[in-house]
């Protein structure tokens, strides 16, 4: 994910309203007839009834995909802007033709039903004692601080659900918010705030299927020690939301880590009571019947940078992409169906011959056994060890220049000291004897180092899975530096060596299977563990367009968020971009290989929150959300000055963002007759 002043709203009269950019939103286009026949005389009953209309199954989706926005209409630059179409074909030869639209549930920063006849600020920040936390930085304008960031989203129902004010069905919304990008004052708020998870207790109606907010309850995260980062998210097979915590703290600099200290005071009230060891796990979200929530948090899936798991339909089986520079491709197999609290962590060997060319050879690999642990062990170990007790680390001379060659470290090390390169630093590491397990779950990225894996990756975002084909798909935001011979932090025996760097990314496609062992000839309790791996889309490095896009703004660029669709056989994309000056979303067919452009994001902001669910109900969403518009960078040196003001009338002075799906209202897209 990327990191880079008004007064908060007091009630819904001051709600600032998403500006949708695309056409009215329109009925189904293409409805279908039924043609009836009669037969017999006109004196039979029977004659007279029309024949009952020939079955409908449903057949294939396909997408049609719009332009993206220019500055001739810089309005549609700087909000969601939507053009794209979605038809549904059955196979008596009929289809139905959606027009498609966004609908928020909110933007960030407004004031929504807290379903006791009050208002909570959506979005909000709260302490470890679920008191506001308050952004205090400019005097006189003092408010709750809320995030610019929502992301992860899971869509779902609970069995016998009863919320007041559903005059429909009640259908639940579980969102998380990663971070805000800035206080009042304008300085950087990265990582300093707890980042908080809402349940949304939407009302779907019956006729059209559209979603309206009734409910917004904030999870209390007291017992998981608040949360840190939380980015992707999935929905577990048993219906739980599946959180994240990325870029997990140094422990073994957290001594000088002023951000941390900061987000402990936020937290805690104090600098110092914030434990490293208690973040970079995974969150599990449950939402109960009354549309409130709980959480645990799992502590035996590594700590990495967590980001979009996948959980695969044997229920116990798990891949995690690693959003980090020098990270790895990890899977936690359970010991029991729908119960992550135990299990074996393991981590990928890849042979050499990794390539991103979707013409490529696939590339094998292999599975190291990192360790069998509970939630309940490591998060005990957590609390009574610090990473001075666990590993010996010394950090090299930070001199500004390429890491591909050892720098001199501040220390002297010798032979039992191993050279890794850690978010593209490079670290002497040692273990201490017995630490064994301590290091495999709370120093997992130094561990999987000193067991040989294949730690080369560039921020490894999201992950889902084709279940009838029985491929997983991982997105790789950046492709460079660690993947590159002779890039920063790269080392040979990672066995990852590209010819050069692909900064617009790409998606891998992961072929899965059973009966293999993993590197110490131990059998893997599993049926779908990834074996090889190939590029299925990447992006394509231009010089800067018109715009400012450094990638070609017709492929994908800096892929993120990814959620496969198994009834319309669709592979929907996410884009965290610094190449294109818009992100977008896109859907990608399988069988068809036809990509379309669903939706342009406000320029400076992020695809997030995505999630596909083929039915609810009978109805058919694509769940999406945004985050900080307007964060500008080098890219957008051509547009900022033009679109900045447009943004900020839009977001909140670049202070909020949309929580929504895309919709075809009045009428929701349906995937059945």
């Amino acid at each position: 994910m990327s990191t880079d002043k008004n007064k908060a709203p007091t009630d819904a009269s001051r709600r600032h309203a998403l500006r949708l950019l695309s056409a009215a939103p329109m009925l189904p286009l293409g409805g279908v007839a039924f043609l009836t026949a009669c037969g017999g005389g006109s004196d039979s009953p029977a004659a007279a009834a029309p024949a009952p209309a020939p079955a409908a199954n449903y057949v294939s989706t396909e997408f049609t995909g719009m332009a993206a926005p220019t500055l001739a209409n810089a309005a549609a630059m700087a909000t969601t802007s939507v053009g794209s179409t979605m038809k549904v074909s059955f196979d008596n030869g009929t289809s139905t033709e959606y027009k498609l639209a966004y609908q928020p549930f909110f933007t960030t920063g407004d004031m929504v039903p807290d379903g006791k006849g009050g208002t909570i600020l959506a979005g909000g920040y709260y302490d470890i004692n679920n008191k506001s936390i308050i952004d205090a930085s400019v005097a006189g304008k003092e408010r709750q601080f809320f995030s610019d960031s929502p992301d992860g989203t899971s869509l779902l129902t609970v069995a016998n659900a009863q919320v007041a004010g559903v005059k429909g069905k009640p259908v639940f919304a579980v969102v998380q918010f990663e971070y805000t990008t800035r206080d009042l004052a304008g300085a950087n708020a990265y990582g300093t705030l707890p980042s908080p998870i809402a349940v949304l207790t939407l009302d779907q109606d019956q006729t059209t299927g559209k979603l309206s907010l009734v409910k917004y309850h904030n999870v209390d995260m007291s017992s998981a020690h608040g949360l840190w980062i939380t980015c992707g998210a999935s929905l577990s097979p048993w219906g739980t939301h599946l959180s994240s915590e990325e870029y997990e703290p140094d422990a073994a600099s957290i001594a000088t880590n002023t951000m941390f200290q900061a987000y402990s005071k936020n937290v805690f009230g104090n600098t110092t009571t914030a434990n490293p060891y208690h973040y970079g796990h995974l969150p599990e979200i449950t939402v109960n019947a009354d549309g409130t929530g709980s959480v645990k948090k799992h502590y035996c899936l590594g700590r990495i940078s967590h980001e979009l798991i996948q959980v695969m339909p044997d229920m116990r089986t798990v891949i995690m992409g690693d959003d980090y520079t020098n990270g790895g491709f990890f899977m936690f197999v359970a010991d029991k169906e729908k119960d992550l609290s135990a299990g074996t962590l393991y981590v990928a060997k890849y042979d050499a011959g990794y390539n991103i060319d979707p013409a490529g050879a696939a590339t094998k690999m292999s599975w190291i056994n990192l360790g069998h642990a509970t939630s309940a062990e490591i998060e005990a170990l957590a609390n009574s060890n610090t990473a001075a007790d666990i590993v010996d680390v010394v950090y090299a001379v930070q001199n500004g220049t390429n890491d591909a060659t050892p720098l001199t470290p501040v220390t002297a090390v010798d032979s039992s000291y191993t050279l890794m390169y850690c978010d593209g630093k490079a670290n002497w590491v040692r273990l201490k004897a017995g630490k064994e397990k301590a290091a495999a779950f709370l120093e997992t990225h130094r561990y999987a180092n000193l067991k040989g894996a294949s730690m080369a990756f560039t921020k490894m975002e999201g992950t889902t899975v084709n279940i009838k084909d029985k491929v997983a798909y991982s997105a790789l935001q950046n492709i460079q530096d660690s993947m590159v011979n002779g890039g920063k932090g790269w080392t040979a025996s990672t066995n990852v060596a590209l010819a050069k760097k692909l900064s617009a990314g790409g998606v891998m496609a992961h072929n899965l299977g059973g009966s293999q062992k993993d590197t110490g000839g131990n059998a893997i309790n599993s049926e779908w563990v990834p074996m090889q791996t190939k590029a299925l889309l990447v992006g394509e490095d231009i010089t800067a367009d018109a715009l400012g896009n450094t990638s070609n703004p017709e492929k994908v660029g800096n892929p993120d968020n990814l959620k496969f669709s198994e009834k319309m056989r669709t592979l929907f994309i996410g884009e965290d971009s610094s190449s294109h000056v818009n992100n977008f979303l896109w859907a990608y067919n399988v069988d068809t290989k036809k990509l379309s452009r669903l939706m342009s994001i406000p320029a400076g902001g992020e695809s997030t929150g995505l999630h596909a669910v083929d039915e609810i109900n009978g109805w058919t969403y694509i769940m999406s959300n945004f985050q900080h518009a307007g964060d500008w960078g080098s890219i957008h040196s051509k547009v900022q000055a033009t679109l900045d003001p447009l943004v900020r009338a839009n977001y909140k002075d670049r202070y909020a963002a949309a929580v929504g799906y895309l919709t075809a209202d009045p009428v929701q897209p349906k995937l059945a007759k």
